[in-house]
């Protein structure tokens, strides 16, 4: 089960950096972002995020929903 979630948390890192890199954002300009909704994270967590070794707060994923237009499914598919 455990190996299960982090491959789970592995993947929506991968589709994170996929959908900044497609809208041609840094994790910089990313991070600002967030913050400017009051989400307290930092560039290093967030490469954390990206990299499937931290596991993102739902909060997080809203605002990254939002900043990247897609709805929350687009995190969750293979």
């Amino acid at each position: 089960m455990e190996q299960k979630l982090k491959q789970g948390i592995s993947k929506i890192g991968e589709t994170i950096r996929s959908l900044r890199m497609e809208r041609k954002l840094t994790q910089d300009q990313v991070v600002s972002k967030l913050q400017l909704m009051d989400l307290d994270i930092t560039r290093s967590i967030y490469s954390q995020i990206e990299g499937g070794t931290y596991s993102i707060r739902i909060s997080v994923l809203s605002g990254l929903s939002r900043i990247f237009q897609v709805d929350y499914n687009t995190f969750f598919r293979d």
